[in-house]
This record gives structure tokens, C-alpha cells and sequence, in this order.
């Protein structure tokens, strides 16, 4: 005997919603059965998006921006959504201080350092370099920065945003899909 139970995911619903604009004023609960029925497809192809993950977070040209940070703390984010951070960090140390680079994010009140990238003064002369590309999330009144401690400490990149705060990709700048 076929059995319907209501799904009462908010979650679910928002996605229903969005991916079929026109269900949006359709105002039952979804519901499950016990009965083999056709399903709909609520991924990234089936809401026409089609580019790959890795494709839709592309550097680009008019989507990104370009940080050079030596010997200060630079803001790289204050919006809101996801961000895609690509960098360089480059040490040569002097022999009367230690050096780092980061990258750190922070409410105003607190800063979480996410990357860090040191080298002591018993490596004075021999530059340390290190590479990456993160993906940060980034909430109303929180930014990201970048620190270099001292001339001789060099981190670089580039930012972009990959989706909004509620996760809507962002694709980049000049593509249009056929």
C-alpha cells in the first residue's frame, strides 16, 4: 500500500523554489512516497549551469583582483560570499628579525590567522616560498586580510568571489553560456 509522508526541510524547499521559479507560489510541502515515482534533478545541470566547479571558479580578467602586500596588513574582502584566494608568499630573511606573511580573517573584534607562512633569523639569506589557493566564506562584518611583516616579505595574488552569500555561483566575467 503506497504510503505519502510530508518533508518539512526549509533547505529543500528554498532549492525547489529557486531552481523552479515557476513553483514558487505553489504553496504545498513536499512529500515522500513509498512508491517508485520520477524524480527531479535538483543539481547545478539540471538549474542549466554549465560549466564544471573547477571552470566556474576561474581567475579571469574582470573578475579579479590583484594584491601585493610587503611590510603592511591589507584588506583583500569586506563583501559578503565565497572567495577564492590564489598566492605567492616569499621570505628572505634578514639576520636581526624573524618574518612572516599570512592571511587572516577577522569580526572586528578577533582575527583568525588562516595561512601562515614564517622563517627565522637562523635561515638569514635563504628566501622561503610557499603557494596556494584557498577558498574562504566570508560573513556580513567579517573581511579577510593580508599581513607581511617587513620589506624583506612579499605575499601576492589574486581574489575573486565563486558564489554569493547564499551560494549562487558566480561565473566569471564575459562568459555566457550557448
Amino acid at each position: 500500500m503506497a504510503q505519502i509522508t510530508s518533508v518539512t526541510s526549509e533547505a529543500l524547499q528554498a532549492q525547489l523554489r529557486n531552481l523552479l521559479p515557476s513553483q514558487q507560489g505553489f504553496g504545498e510541502d513536499l512529500q515522500a512516497s513509498n512508491v517508485i515515482v520520477p524524480i527531479i534533478d535538483l543539481t547545478n545541470t539540471a538549474e542549466g549551469s554549465s560549466l564544471r566547479q573547477d571552470l566556474q571558479s576561474a581567475l579571469n580578467f574582470g573578475g579579479s583582483t590583484a594584491f601585493d602586500v610587503s611590510n603592511t596588513t591589507t584588506t583583500i574582502v569586506n563583501t559578503t560570499g565565497f572567495w577564492r584566494v590564489n598566492f605567492v608568499s616569499t621570505i628572505t630573511n634578514n639576520a636581526s628579525a624573524n618574518g612572516s606573511n599570512k592571511i587572516s580573517m577577522t569580526d572586528g573584534s578577533s582575527t583568525k590567522i588562516l595561512m601562515l607562512h614564517e622563517l627565522d633569523t637562523a635561515s638569514s639569506g635563504q628566501p622561503s616560498t610557499t603557494q596556494g589557493d584557498l577558498v574562504f566564506f566570508v560573513r556580513a562584518g567579517e573581511s579577510i586580510t593580508v599581513t607581511s611583516s617587513g620589506g624583506d616579505k612579499v605575499i601576492g595574488g589574486s581574489v575573486r568571489q565563486i558564489a554569493d552569500i547564499n551560494g549562487n555561483l558566480t561565473v566569471p566575467t564575459g562568459f555566457t553560456s550557448e
